[in-house]
């Protein structure tokens, strides 16, 4: 066989002809998952170029914040960058507050705002509520970053339970007692009323007390804490009821007490008062009626002498002394 096309094709290549290549089918470029990742955010491209360059920023900032830390020069670096990225845009612009209800929104600013810098990564969330904590509606208090330029603060408030009088002031309290604002005794709110030094700290066991005998708390004008160790009832009718010292023992008077205004009504008759702060005794005063101490006097209150009361001690749920 002769080899003479061979070699024909070897010197024709020789002299600078390229061989034709082979045709080859071009095959379709399928877009890459990346691709159409992009394409499905619900986004413009321009603005998928910003969100790509702040997380950029904000990665790079927490790098040099931390390298900083590190090596003892926050002040030097981490706050020097984070006071340019909030130059570049990146700044508290927004302060969003959610539950406030009595609370002064001007005060939730001013805590906000009192900063030395408004740059996003400058701003002390938990300083921000520190402060915020400081003030007696706020029960307690969140607060985040929502980026670029908005802060979020959540206020939970607290609720006023009763009024509490004490050194001729009146005062808002919580359910555990912590006082919350003043209260005007032209503007007294429909809330019940306690009376006396460190009231305020019972009004759960006053709340107690009273539950056991539901009937019992249209009637009840105001309750006096005597002593730091035992209430005194006032009545809207006027009279006061002494109850005697401890919890379980004022419960089983008071419950004594209305089994026998429900057999002989004691109440709304003219009474001064009842005494009841000897077990198993109830002692009834008449003539006159006995006010609570007013809602912001100072003075001291005079009581007329108290006639000689008859004591007695009444079977279960019947009978009572005269005077």
């Amino acid at each position: 066989m002769s080899r003479r096309p061979a070699q024909a094709q070897r010197a024709t290549t020789r002299r600078g002809e390229k061989p034709k290549p082979r045709g080859t089918a071009r095959r379709p470029q399928r877009a890459g998952v990346l691709d159409q990742a992009i394409a499905g955010l619900p986004m413009s491209p321009e603005t998928l170029h910003k969100v790509t360059t702040w997380s950029i920023v904000g990665a790079v900032g927490a790098v040099v914040l931390t390298v900083g830390i590190l090596a003892g020069v926050p002040q030097m670096i981490g706050v020097g960058f984070a006071q340019a990225v909030g130059d570049a845009g990146l700044k508290v612009d927004e302060i969003q507050i959610d539950g406030l209800k009595r609370m002064d929104r001007a005060t939730v600013y001013e805590q906000v705002l009192d900063q030395d810098s408004r740059a996003m990564p400058l701003v002390n969330l938990g300083d921000v509520r520190q402060r915020l904590l400081k003030f007696p509606w706020v029960k307690d208090a969140r607060v985040s970053r929502r980026l670029p330029s908005t802060l979020h603060i959540a206020i939970e408030e607290r609720a006023p339970a009763a009024v509490w009088q004490n050194h001729g002031q009146l005062m808002l309290i919580d359910p555990s007692g912590v006082p919350l604002e003043p209260v005007s005794p032209d503007a007294m709110p429909d809330l019940p009323l306690l009376i006396g030094e460190g009231a305020n700290t019972q009004e759960a066991a006053r709340k107690h007390l009273l539950e056991t005998q539901p009937g019992l708390k249209p009637l009840v004008k105001a309750m006096s804490w005597v002593g730091n160790r035992r209430w005194d009832v006032f009545f809207t009718s006027g009279e006061k009821l002494q109850l005697p010292e401890g919890e379980d023992e004022a419960i089983a008077a008071l419950k004594t007490f209305v089994s026998i205004d429900g057999t002989q009504r004691l109440l709304g008759r003219g009474n001064r008062g009842f005494d009841m702060r000897v077990a198993n005794k109830l002692v009834v005063r008449r003539q006159g009626v006995i006010e609570p101490p007013p809602a912001i006097s100072t003075a001291p209150t005079t009581i007329a002498p108290t006639p000689p009361a008859t004591t007695t001690t009444p079977p279960a749920g019947t009978g009572t002394g005269e005077g």
